[in-house]
């Protein structure tokens, strides 16, 4: 296992990025490295940081301005090469068919319910070390 796995959490807003920071703690699930958080308040820094590499997995907030997670998520799946997997926060659960266009591996919504986040973050954790491996 890895000794840490990096997290890219983009939000515009603080208190969201906080919510999964939180929601998730310093490990999601026991079978899990510790995680790193990396985060991001514009669609440059998230560009930026997927073109330096590292990011393990996306938490992307759909409800960002001006940029939304789910255009990004689009955006990134199109022109980031190995693109990492994608996490995304959405407003209402109506909105999971806009996750699926957007090519999301997975969706939550808001506000971030710890225990559902951690065990979609873990998911996708599990997945995208087993294919670095």
């Amino acid at each position: 296992m890895q000794s840490s796995a990096t997290v890219l959490v983009y939000s515009d807003d603080a208190n969201t990025r906080e919510q999964v920071r939180l929601a998730a703690g310093r490990r999601p699930a026991a079978d899990v490295p510790p995680v790193e958080y990396l985060e991001c308040a514009t669609l440059p820094a998230v560009l930026k940081a997927l073109d330096e590499g590292g990011i393990d997995v996306c938490v992307l907030d759909g409800e960002a301005v001006p940029a939304g997670g789910m255009g990004v998520c689009r955006q990134i799946k199109d022109e980031i090469f190995n693109c990492p997997p994608v996490l995304l926060l959405i407003g209402r659960p109506q909105d999971a068919w806009l996750a699926t266009w957007s090519r999301a591996e997975s969706a939550v919504t808001l506000p971030v319910e710890p225990v559902n986040f951690a065990g979609a973050l873990a998911d996708l954790l599990r997945t995208r070390l087993a294919v670095e491996a």
